[in-house]
């Protein structure tokens, strides 16, 4: 008996679990791409979540972009200074922030704080069953909710990636100008100088991509929360970590590839 049970798994009851769970999230990504472009848009939903999460997340990534331009400026200058090339510095940073730094911390910094949210939000709505009721009420709660989450989402971090690097390279300016004196338009020129547009078009990619995966995975862990108020907050841990795990993968082959065309 106990043979028969453990061989109605294919390979292992792990290896099925890690299976349909795969299945599960391309059938929920698929599914979003079909509504996604379909009438009814819910622009206002789109809108109002759009703003609601760049409004939340702005402060953090005000302070978050001045420190890292502030604290990044300070570390590099004494290794370049050991080769007498601190003129370097603006470039530098220029480089480091619209290449790698600009979407990546923006979208390390959403992954806590939007994707644990959307988790916890759609959670709670499964938990106490008002996606269940919409569904009885014969209205679409995929496209009602999660559609225009994942827009919301996407946008806004699109958004909030250019300006982080907005806000990174004015730190950066401030040190340097502090320590050397130097005016922005020169600042501006030395740190654009080496700056393709493959860089900036990279740059706009990795945004929009972190944007699309983190509010696909937190509306996915909220959706289909377990039932049960623990599920909440397992909803909300598992779309911040998945998130961050999908940003670095996606980091590593979008920067793979960008080096093809280098």
């Amino acid at each position: 008996m106990h043979k028969q049970n453990s061989n109605q798994f294919f390979l292992s009851k792990k290896v099925s679990v890690i299976l349909v769970a795969v299945y599960e999230a391309f059938k929920f990504t698929i599914s979003f791409f079909k509504e996604a472009f379909t009438k009814p848009f819910h622009m206002k939903e789109i809108i109002k979540h759009g703003y609601e999460i760049g409004l939340k997340s702005l402060g953090l990534i005000t302070l978050t972009g001045f420190i890292v331009g502030v604290v990044f400026t300070k570390q590099s200058r004494p290794s370049l200074e050991s080769f007498g090339a601190t003129s370097w510095l603006p470039s530098l940073m220029g480089i480091a922030t619209i290449r790698a730094l600009g979407p990546l911390v923006t979208a390390l910094i959403c992954a806590g704080k939007v994707g644990s949210g959307i988790g916890a939000e759609l959670g709670s709505m499964r938990v106490t069953e008002q996606i269940d009721a919409m569904e009885v009420s014969s209205i679409n709660p995929f496209k009602y909710l999660v559609v225009p989450r994942v827009w919301g989402a996407s946008i806004s971090i699109f958004i909030l990636s250019l300006y982080y690097s907005f806000v990174g390279l004015l730190g950066a300016y401030i040190n340097i100008d502090t320590n050397e004196g130097i005016n922005m338009i020169s600042f501006l020129q030395s740190a654009f100088e080496d700056i393709g547009f493959l860089d900036i078009f990279t740059s706009l990619i990795k945004s929009a991509v972190y944007g699309l995966t983190i509010g696909l995975v937190g509306t996915y862990k909220g959706y289909n929360a377990s039932k049960g108020t623990r599920g909440v907050g397992i909803a909300a841990n598992q779309a911040v970590v998945t998130a961050i795990f999908f940003i670095f993968i996606e980091e590593l082959f979008i920067v793979q590839i960008a080096n093809l065309f280098r």
